[in-house]
């Protein structure tokens, strides 16, 4: 199997080339969390593509909160055998399975919500963890958030929910990049001390550089380590929106902007093709 490193590399380079096409879509969230996308779907998660179960039982499942980073899903789960890599020239596009934000009665294999309403994929990760807890099901509940995210209010009634019900089959991620549409967080609304108000809520808080592929393995099998003690997990994980892309990197600009034909160039110039271009 190729390396993750690799994979991540052709994963970033499907973003971009999936939102130029369409100039539409969110590749800055996306590239700043390729690699955990790539750790998750290729070495982490106890998984099965094919057949898809929607219900995924005795599977370990993961729920993207932050629905717009909707390019870096939809290449880690062609990728990784969901669906057809071609499928993913149909980015955006009319009657496509691979809407912009990822969405249920297309039938896309590998997406069991809709998301893109920010806020409420934390509910749904805690629904589907208990569930499990309920039918004896040992696998364990993924989920991914943005920042800014944690401005809607419904997050905090669902980290002091899972908190209050011991869900700790539960790995909730914070892409923790600081920026979000409209600039950086803290001019927006600040989030404050996020490590101090997860602890204060009952959760176990870990951090990562979510841009360092041998950190987010390592705290995600140390996170991996603590389920099944009481408390649910989040990891608080530092990246750069835009990660991989140097003109891209660390800029609220590029939330929610596609590259011109220039830019994609350069784009791809920094990002080799390695497991073949759809």
């Amino acid at each position: 199997m190729p390396e993750l490193k690799d994979i991540a590399t052709q994963i970033r380079r499907d973003i971009v080339r999936m939102v130029h096409a369409v100039q539409s879509g969110h590749p800055g969230g996306s590239l700043g969390c390729t690699d955990f996308l790539t750790a998750l779907y290729f070495k982490v998660m106890e998984h099965q593509p094919v057949p898809f179960e929607m219900d995924g039982k005795n599977q370990d499942l993961f729920f993207l909160s932050n629905g717009h980073i909707s390019p870096v899903f939809y290449s880690a789960l062609a990728r990784s055998g969901y669906f057809p890599v071609p499928e993913l020239a149909t980015f955006r596009k009319l009657d496509s399975r691979l809407q912009g934000h990822p969405t249920t009665h297309e039938h896309l294999p590998g997406v069991r919500v809709a998301s893109g309403s920010l806020g409420q994929g934390l509910s749904v990760a805690c629904g589907a963890a208990l569930t499990k807890k309920l039918n004896n099901d040992n696998k364990i509940v993924y989920s991914l958030h943005g920042d800014g995210e944690l401005q809607e209010g419904q997050n905090w009634e669902a980290i002091m929910f899972a908190a209050h019900h011991k869900i700790d089959n539960l790995i909730a991620t914070v892409d923790y990049n600081g920026q979000q549409i409209d600039g950086p967080t803290d001019k927006v609304m600040s989030l404050g001390d996020l490590d101090s108000k997860f602890f204060s809520f009952g959760w176990k808080v870990l951090t990562m550089n979510g841009n360092d592929m041998d950190d987010v393995l390592a705290t995600l099998e140390k996170a991996k380590s603590l389920t099944g003690k009481g408390q649910p997990i989040v990891i608080l994980m530092k990246t750069i929106m835009g990660a991989g892309v140097d003109f891209m990197m660390g800029s609220h600009e590029w939330h929610g902007i596609a590259p011109n034909d220039e830019q994609l160039a350069k784009a791809l110039a920094q990002l080799p093709e390695t497991l073949g271009d759809y």
